[in-house]
């Protein structure tokens, strides 16, 4: 009771609803969740590199589920297996969207975001595999650097942008987009285990339940989909798939709307309801994947690790260098030789700086190196050169970002003391 005035309050009670609607409309900015994973890598490598590792490795490997049907994983794996599910339904929500009323609505548009985020996935293999053969490796890890942590990308970026064009931000979006459900393609496709005909068929069942539910009937109902959303998952999971597909094949199913305004039950009311689930409790769920996968010992030991071993190297290489040739000369090569075109507002710089932030592959690539890798000794390696790479990209695209961001805040105050007092613009 607080004898100020009058009112009691209960700790960690139901917020009043204008403050309800404030938290609501942060967490639905998508750098909240580059935030909270930023945070939770720290807080991963502390705990795996202090006296309490042990306690980190009993949390890590503590098992619950159901046996019976073959789900009982470890919290690892309940986080690799089920949370990324959440986050690739809203990858394939939004991939729906760009393809319905996006960038991607048009040939013209899409080529741009579409050949830099493949070109970005195929260098990066290859560069990988040159790197680890070229040192007596195998071609095992090619998948590893292909994909980009677009939660710490965001993070970064916003962290830096002040006066950095908009565009910039949604030329990212578009390309992590097209990146994630790339990624989620090749889980599907190379890293499935031997396949339960009967149980994929269930999925596939339930798939099409949903997709007659939610196109078809119209119906609305929260209470319909979520049973159904968790019996497809745990169907894909069983089966042999990787049951993030469950999640991407939901979102793209979903029904888009034509009005400006979000219709109650299309894909922009749920993704616009959805939002602050997925941000206020999803990606922190979502950082707690990042706390487990990202727990490697960092010492002088690991980092030899990385240089030595063909395959870890071929890792770190493949984030740094073949993440920022493929989206550049993937641009580059889409605006010389198609009807793309760069936005007015871009220079080829700001694209260059992107590009190296795009060597981020922190979570998709953690996850992407522990099929690839089975072996725990070999695993750790690869985590080391997930974290050298990503961590590398991160500080050059901070850096060449941050030098950007210099120069359009110079322009802006060159246009800002050349305009007449009474026409100078009121912010950046």
């Amino acid at each position: 009771m607080s004898p100020g005035n009058g009112q009691s309050h209960t700790f960690l009670g139901r917020l009043p609803l204008p403050e309800r609607k404030a938290v609501a409309d942060a967490l639905r900015t998508e750098t909240v969740g580059g935030m909270l994973l930023l945070v939770a890598a720290a807080a991963a490598l502390v705990w795996a590199n202090t006296p309490l590792k042990a306690s980190y490795g009993a949390v890590r490997d503590a098992h619950f589920g159901i046996p019976a049907w073959e789900l009982d994983l470890s919290v690892a794996h309940w986080t690799s297996d089920g949370l990324l599910t959440l986050f690739f339904f809203v990858a394939g929500a939004e991939l729906k969207r760009e393809l319905v009323s996006g960038d991607l609505r048009s040939p013209a548009t899409a080529a741009l975001p579409v050949v830099a985020a493949v070109c970005g996935m195929a260098v990066p293999a290859l560069v990988y595999g040159v790197t680890a053969t070229s040192g007596g490796g195998s071609w095992n890890g090619w998948a590893v650097p292909m994909a980009t942590d677009i939660a710490f990308a965001l993070g970064i970026l916003a962290v830096i942008n002040t006066h950095l064009p908009s565009a910039l931000r949604a030329f990212l979006l578009t390309l992590a987009v097209v990146d994630d459900v790339g990624a989620i393609l090749v889980i599907a496709a190379f890293f499935t285990s031997s396949l339960n005909v009967a149980a994929l068929a269930g999925a596939g069942l339930g798939l099409g339940l949903f997709y007659w539910l939610h196109q078809r009937k119209r119906i609305h109902g929260w209470y319909w989909y979520l049973p159904l959303a968790v019996t497809v998952w745990a169907l894909a999971y069983i089966g042999g798939v990787h049951a993030t597909v469950a999640g991407v094949a939901m979102g793209l199913m979903l029904r888009a709307g034509h009005s400006p305004l979000p219709e109650k039950g299309t894909l922009e009311h749920i993704v616009h309801v959805a939002r602050p689930l997925s941000a206020g409790l999803a990606a922190p769920l979502f950082a707690l994947f990042a706390l487990f996968a990202a727990g490697v010992s960092v010492s002088a030991e690991s980092l030899r690790s990385v240089l030595d071993g063909p395959e870890p190297l071929g890792v770190a290489v493949g984030l740094t260098a073949g993440k920022t040739l493929g989206i550049f000369c993937g641009t580059y090569l889409a605006v010389r030789f198609t009807r793309a075109r760069l936005n007015p507002a871009l220079a080829w710089a700001d694209v260059f700086a992107l590009s190296v932030l795009a060597g981020i592959g922190f979570t998709v690539s953690l996850l992407l190196g522990e099929l690839a890798f089975p072996d725990p000794a070999q695993t750790q390696s690869v985590k080391a050169a997930v974290l050298l790479g990503s961590l590398t990209s991160a500080l050059l695209a901070t850096l060449l970002l941050r030098l950007r961001n210099a120069r359009y805040r110079a322009l802006y105050e060159q246009e800002t003391l050349d305009l007449p007092p009474n026409e100078a613009p009121q912010n950046a």
